[in-house]
């Protein structure tokens, strides 16, 4: 493996990537060549300076994960990662006491005047009286966001004995009142909070959160704090707000251009403006390197999926117990991709029984994978898959079921790819937790195993037709090593013979010669060779 930490992190961070085989490129080393070094790298690690658009992936073929030592990723282009199959995370709440910290700093220099205090006193004044503040005791905070930082905030808030209210749909109340935090809306929020802290990531909705709309339904004096993104605060209206007196003060650790240049905002004196140091102590540093050490080398050795930001996230359980169902989706995906004439239009996915309970994105993308990888010059993998798809028109459903299985088996796996002319439906499980199998194809029940060489064979359950197959393969040296046969339940009306099904597994690759011996066969319709990994 080559890695190639493109920006410094602690030298505990950069001594767990040291594997034996493994190849650790450091900053020093770099000596400006980085397209160079990504042209064999696995792996990329920054932080923020470095800007990993679509041009400088271009020169990275190879490589599989992008490590983000920090939360925001705006210098990491990722459609263009996702496109390439290259999995990008994060290290959310790594530096969550560091910005929580930071944002008390802030309140407090705002109820104390400290950056005016401090100013005067090495100018040489001593301006006790036009300096009197207040406390934060009995104060309302108001916290919009309540993920890891939202709560650190929370928690050194009840320490202040402040009143905290927030807002966050996606936290339950239950887990708000165990932190002490009322939960509001927005509008509640703004009415009545003293201070108000951002703490959220920056979406489409979040984005200018902060305008001259929601300021006015903020209570008189209010003092604002953002450890968080800079795009959530209209500058304009902000400064407005603070020139009328309607908004106290304000604390600012982030921009929407940083750095921070001719801005209205820095000539202000009841603004403090700091260069986004809010994850910047030695503690939250090491933190950091050492989280996105650990998650990128996960990724590479196990395919655990860690605080992705391109990709659903596992843990390392939910990896392990679903590993076995990416497997036979893969499996399946190709499966249904060989013996289909192409054109594909779309991709039906069902789950049944106990998995469909759990995550089934990666499951899915295995059988978009499988699919694609046969018809694709493009490397789909568990990153890319949906997007591929996507890009190419096909439709892609799911439907989950966790109430009922099929043919005993604890979990099915159904997968149906559709094209213009046809449509293909197979069925597979997972026995013993660990050996997929094929129970289905186009209402047929035929359960065979899925993996390696088969020979998929549609034929008319006529006698002669098995012995004919097998003295064929054995003129060819082909060795059978399983044989599975399956035919439709209901017999036709005209008395004709059943439709049937055969899966041969055999143990090496089938000649084009001897798939076209097995056409000939009489009561054989169609024979395909399938090759599985």
């Amino acid at each position: 493996m080559n890695v190639i930490v493109a920006e410094k992190v602690s030298s505990s961070a950069v001594n767990l990537l040291r594997e034996p085989t493994w190849n650790v490129v450091t900053p020093d080393q770099l000596n400006g060549d980085l397209k160079q070094k990504l042209e064999t790298a696995d792996a990329l690690i920054v932080r923020s300076a470095v800007q990993v658009d679509a041009a400088l992936l271009e020169h990275a073929p190879k490589l599989r994960v992008i490590g983000r030592a920090g939360v925001g990723v705006d210098n990491v282009d990722l459609e263009a990662a996702t496109r390439k199959g290259i999995a990008v995370m994060n290290t959310p709440g790594g530096n969550a006491v560091a910005v929580a910290e930071e944002t008390f700093c802030m309140m407090l220099a705002m109820a104390r005047f400290l950056p005016r205090a401090d100013a005067g006193m090495h100018a040489g004044k001593w301006e006790k009286k036009a300096l009197q503040g207040t406390e934060l005791r009995g104060k309302t905070l108001g916290i919009i966001g309540l993920g890891k930082i939202g709560m650190e905030v929370a928690r050194r808030a009840r320490a202040f004995s402040m009143e905290v209210i927030g807002h966050d749909p996606f936290v339950s109340p239950a887990l708000a009142q165990e932190h002490g935090v009322k939960l509001a809306t927005l509008d509640e929020l703004y009415a009545a909070a003293d201070y108000i802290t951002l703490h959220v990531g920056l979406t489409p909705q979040t984005t200018g959160m902060i305008n001259a709309e929601s300021l006015k339904k903020m209570k008189k004096g209010v003092r604002l704090v953002n450890c968080a993104r800079g795009e959530l605060i209209q500058e304009e209206a902000l400064v407005e707000a603070l020139k009328s007196g309607h908004v106290a003060g304000a604390a600012l650790d982030v921009f929407v251009k940083e750095p921070l240049k001719d801005s209205p905002l820095q000539s202000m004196d009841n603004v403090i403006l700091t260069p986004h140091i809010g994850g910047s102590t030695n503690e939250a540093q090491e933190a950091v390197g050492i989280q996105i050490a650990m998650q990128v080398k996960e990724y590479l050795k196990h395919g655990v999926i860690q605080n992705a930001v391109n990709v659903p996230s596992v843990t390392q359980e939910e990896y392990q117990e679903m590993q076995p169902y990416i497997i036979l989706a893969e499996r399946l995906g190709a499966f249904l991709a060989q013996v289909s004439d192409g054109g594909f239009e779309a991709i039906s996915i069902r789950f049944t029984g106990h998995i469909a309970e759990g995550k089934t994105e990666l499951i899915r993308n295995a059988a978009i994978k499988g699919i694609l990888s046969q018809t694709l010059e493009e490397n789909a993998n568990l990153v890319n898959a949906a997007t591929l798809a996507s890009s190419r028109g096909l439709q892609v459903q799911e439907e989950k079921n966790p109430k009922s299985s099929t043919g005993g088996a604890g979990s099915v796996l159904t997968v149906t790819l559709k094209s213009a002319k046809e449509e293909h439906v197979v069925k597979g499980a997972v026995l013993h937790k660990q050996f997929p199998r094929l129970l289905h194809v186009d209402g047929i029940d035929v359960e065979a195993p899925i993996e390696h060489n088969l020979i998929y064979m549609q034929n008319r359950d006529v006698p002669g037709v098995i012995g004919r197959v097998g003295s064929i393969l054995g003129e060819h040296q082909i060795n059978v090593a399983n044989f599975s046969l399956g035919r439709r339940t209901e017999a036709p009306a005209d008395g004709s013979p059943r439709d049937a099904v055969a899966v041969v597994q055999v143990d090496t690759p089938v000649p084009d010669a001897v798939l076209a011996q097995l056409r000939k066969s009489q009561g054989v319709r169609e024979a395909k060779a399938i090759r599985l990994e």
